[in-house]
């Protein structure tokens, strides 16, 4: 079979284990996937810090993308695409650009009001330029056509799919809690400290997997609180985690732990659900999509609003205290776990997008 070629423009960090993240995975995932489906990979990853990058990534991204002869197919990710529409923009008038949103730049936690409308302007005239956008949830395909005013059937989802791993063995089936996230403040790891300071009658420990290097400041703040409660012995910022030893630290989880406060998916909910590790998990944007529900219609995780730490508190003090919960819970995880959707599903939407690109490249809206 002879295949087709896109050309991928990606962050130039997507291949930095110091800075692990789901986009990154997702990114490096689909591009080992697509010529399964018909579809060779050009990566290009070009350094800056998108989305707001310096002259030097500016020069790097306007050059990746003059260099490609008129009709080529390229796919954008949005992190790199979405902060720069004076260089974006005009490339699709001969290019057949789509565009892959992880997350809607504004909705980044943290960013005053100013920098995130003005994301927020930049990446609506992005999105409105290219004949393609991709999403990563449903929630996330409405999300972008309403609050963009997007044609619906340009914006297509592409959920990222699950590798199957042994089931997780546990501690003592209650007690250690995982946390996957970068520690940052839209992931609001200061909301599980502060639940778990409240229960700290109970015989908890929890780690917490993520890369430390994003927002030191926060990061600085974390730890701080966790001092300031006297949790310094049983919650560790265990710093990034990959290959096997990310594998030890799912297989030693009793429960996962997510208290985010956006999430277009939640890549992390469906790589324990892999391992039938229930979830307690916030209920913010894409998250309920990754929950999901087994064949039999249990669901394999609770979900509570982001800004109650009480409520996460009593669920937590609810895992503890109730077997049957558990029971419902973990025999629900491993239902989804045989359910859940590998990533050939996702290579498969992605390829069906990139086929469906017009011949003619786009003119800006």
């Amino acid at each position: 079979m002879s295949l087709r070629s896109v050309h991928f423009v990606m962050p130039g960090g997507v291949d930095d284990p110091a800075a692990p993240s789901g986009g990154n995975a997702y990114d490096r995932r689909v591009s080992l996937d697509l010529p399964g489906f018909g579809w060779q990979v050009h990566k290009h990853a070009v350094a800056g810090e998108w989305p707001r990058p310096g002259a030097e990534g500016r020069d790097e991204l306007a050059r990746t993308l003059r260099e490609f002869t008129d009709g080529t197919v390229v796919l954008l990710d949005g992190l790199v695409a979405c902060g720069v529409p004076e260089i974006v923009v005009p490339e699709a008038e001969r290019l057949r650009l789509a565009v892959l949103v992880h997350l809607p730049l504004g909705d980044e936690t943290g960013l005053d009001p100013l920098s995130a409308a003005e994301l927020d302007a930049k990446e609506r005239a992005v999105l409105r330029a290219v004949p393609a956008v991709v999403a990563t949830s449903d929630w996330a395909v409405r999300r972008l056509v309403s609050h963009h005013g997007l044609a619906p059937d340009r914006v297509h989802v592409a959920a990222p799919g699950a590798d199957i791993a042994p089931l997780a063995s546990g501690t003592d089936g209650v007690s250690r809690l995982l946390c996957v996230a970068a520690v940052t403040p839209r992931k609001g790891q200061h909301r599980l400290v502060e639940a778990l300071a409240t229960v700290r009658d109970l015989p908890w420990s929890c780690v917490c997997v993520g890369g430390l290097g994003q927002d030191p400041e926060y990061v600085g703040q974390l730890r701080s609180l966790i001092r300031k409660y006297g949790l310094e012995h049983r919650l560790e910022l265990a710093g990034p985690q990959a290959g096997a030893q990310l594998d030890a630290s799912y297989a030693a989880a009793d429960l996962m732990v997510l208290t985010s406060y956006a999430e277009t998916y939640g890549m992390a909910v469906t790589e324990a659900l892999a391992r039938g590790i229930p979830v307690l998990a916030t209920d913010v944007g894409g998250l309920p999509e990754a929950v999901g529900r087994a064949p039999d219609g249990g669901v394999p995780g609770i979900l509570v609003p982001p800004e109650d730490p009480a409520a996460l508190a009593a669920e937590l003090r609810g895992w503890f205290n109730e077997a049957d919960v558990r029971r419902r819970l973990k025999a629900a995880a491993r239902g989804r776990r045989a359910a859940l959707d590998g990533w050939a599903t996702t290579a498969r939407s992605l390829a069906g997008v990139l086929g469906r690109l017009p011949n003619e490249p786009r003119r800006a809206a």
